[in-house]
């Protein structure tokens, strides 16, 4: 193998590199498939060593729920999720401890594996206090590991260093060979205080694999679904234009035709996962409509050469991935 395929998010915490994203139970406009499928797809995830789990939209939280309810606690795969606070709010004991309650009870679990905390109104600093409040929960049992998601480098290192060493332990944010934005100081902040980034994005919503390469330009909203619609956006208004997006595509595919039987998704992630600063991607399933369990595998039996770098490097100084962090702003503004 050359790489690992596991990593340490805590002392005492060993995951994998790859999670797998709900976000696709929250809408019919990806597919769906009946609750029981998607939970059998969760148990075929585990078996195969994708044993955690990630998001709360639409019935996820549930839907994990139901699946680990019976089974033995050391069997259990890992179960992370968000606490997202957009409108104003008043922070107490009671009003935290409600929405994590509300969690539990959702995932049916006295403790939550990682809650992921997001906060939309930096303006407000209450986020300070509804951590703290949330540390207090995790010292009673209710939490088991506490991480950001969507906090910019800033907000991140001023968390981290009220807090103190080992108080969060990740930041979710969005990263790819399109979106390298936690380049731009992200990375720092992770090394200083010791966390890791959770990846999301990391192939645009499924824009960088092999079914786009060769396509022609789509439409907006013509039989795309919620998240490449996302990321076409990305594309074409912050990084670039659909002939460079079909140029890197090209690269990627020589890189993986280099590498034996990989293909254009695996480099994408590969090159995500070679940062040491990122502890796992987040890649979305549609659990009972499609597998990719297998071909993620492949993500670990090749490592990214010089050559491989430096013909990606070539693409991205072609694109505007570095002046993202201006004209899109740093991790998560896009959510403000």
């Amino acid at each position: 193998m050359q790489g690992e395929t596991r990593f340490t998010l805590a002392p005492g915490t060993t995951l994998p590199r790859i999670w797998t994203g709900l976000w696709q139970l929250s809408s019919s406009a990806w597919g769906s498939a009946p609750a029981q499928k998607v939970r059998d797809a969760m148990a075929s995830y585990t078996a195969k060593g994708y044993g955690a789990f990630a998001d709360h939209y639409g019935p996820a939280e549930s839907l994990f729920g139901q699946f680990i309810k019976n089974l033995p606690e050391g069997e259990r795969p890992f179960g992370a999720t968000k606490w997202a606070v957009f409108n104003p709010m008043e922070v107490s004991h009671d009003t935290v401890k409600t929405a994590i309650d509300e969690r539990c009870m959702q995932m049916q679990t006295q403790c939550i594996d990682l809650l992921q905390f997001f906060w939309q109104n930096y303006q407000d600093r209450s986020y300070i206090n509804a951590l703290q409040l949330l540390l207090q929960l995790r010292s009673e049992g209710k939490i088991r590991h506490l991480g950001l998601c969507n906090f910019d480098t800033r907000r991140a290192d001023e968390v981290c260093t009220v807090l103190g060493p080992g108080c969060i332990v990740s930041n979710q944010v969005q990263f790819s060979i399109i979106d390298v934005r936690p380049l731009h100081g992200m990375h720092d902040i992770c090394e200083r205080h010791g966390i890791k980034v959770l990846a999301y994005g990391v192939l645009c919503g499924g824009l960088l694999t092999d079914h786009w390469l060769g396509k022609s330009e789509p439409e907006l909203y013509a039989g795309l679904n919620p998240s490449q619609r996302k990321y076409l956006d990305v594309i074409l208004k912050a990084w670039g234009t659909w002939d460079l997006f079909q140029a890197l595509l090209r690269v990627l595919r020589g890189i993986a035709d280099r590498h034996g039987n990989v293909n254009i998704a695996n480099v994408a992630v590969r090159w995500v996962l070679e940062h040491p600063f990122v502890g796992a991607v987040i890649i979305g399933a549609r659990l009972g409509l499609a597998d990719h369990a297998d071909d993620n595998n492949r993500v670990f039996t090749f490592a990214l050469t010089e050559r491989d770098k430096a013909e990606i490097e070539q693409i991205e100084k072609q694109s505007n991935s570095a002046s993202m962090i201006m004209t899109i702003g740093d991790c998560g503004a896009e959510y403000r």
